[in-house]
């Protein structure tokens, strides 16, 4: 399932349309400040959809019920681009657990390029709700891999995938791989280029927030 937040939030929209002008990309704390804008917004639409609980408080003048989460997420971000939409998710899941992996595209002198996952980082994950951030999900080839490691390591109750800019073709072979996930995305482009970019999208997403690098 596919839920695209610009159909139900006209800000998403505004966000994203920064995201992708480049007037104001060079604007680094503002382009990181709409990636966790729209994480945000992601994690109060999540949230709807969390298990809840009721408990009694006590105030200072008796005892009121409320709802709480029955259980915390893991928030898991794919390192480097993933941070502010990460941070973005923890500004209203404060308390959840967190993971953290890194994967990149390793390119070849012929253009073309593999999925290199190097580190994982995360609590036991068996039962558990996970939250993946990635700002572009374009092949979809890195959120799948990190789903299948993960998964080889405990099977999750529930996993949200959360995208700025999401491409249908990435969309459909991460379904294809990993049916059981839910994705929330900023927008949706058509477009995917022969080496794998999304159009019009945003650009490098990890340069824009923090600047470009030199692959190791």
């Amino acid at each position: 399932m596919v839920i695209n937040l610009s159909e139900q939030h006209s800000l998403v929209s505004n966000w994203v349309g920064e995201l992708r002008n480049v007037e104001v990309q060079g604007d680094r704390m503002r382009f990181r400040r709409n990636l966790e804008r729209i994480g945000e917004i992601a994690a109060y639409e999540i949230s709807k959809e969390l298990p809840w609980q009721e408990v009694e408080i006590q105030t200072p003048l008796g005892t009121a019920s409320t709802k709480v989460l029955r259980e915390q997420p893991v928030v898991a971000t794919i390192l480097r681009a993933g941070l502010p939409m990460h941070n973005g998710i923890l500004n209203y899941f404060d308390r959840a657990d967190n993971a953290f992996i890194s994967a990149y595209r390793k390119h070849h002198i012929d253009g073309t390029f593999e999925i290199q996952l190097e580190y994982m980082s995360f609590p036991p994950l068996e039962g558990r709700i996970v939250i993946i951030t990635d700002p572009m999900l374009a092949t979809g080839s890195s959120l799948v891999k990190t789903i299948h490691n993960m998964k080889a390591e405990g099977a999750p109750s529930q996993i949200h995938i959360v995208v700025a800019i999401a491409c249908t073709v990435g969309i459909e072979y991460v379904h294809r791989e990993q049916p059981d996930v839910k994705i929330w995305c900023g927008e949706i482009d058509d477009e995917l280029t022969a080496k794998g970019y999304i159009v019009p999208g945003i650009g490098d997403a990890g340069d824009l927030a923090f600047g470009s690098k030199v692959q190791m």
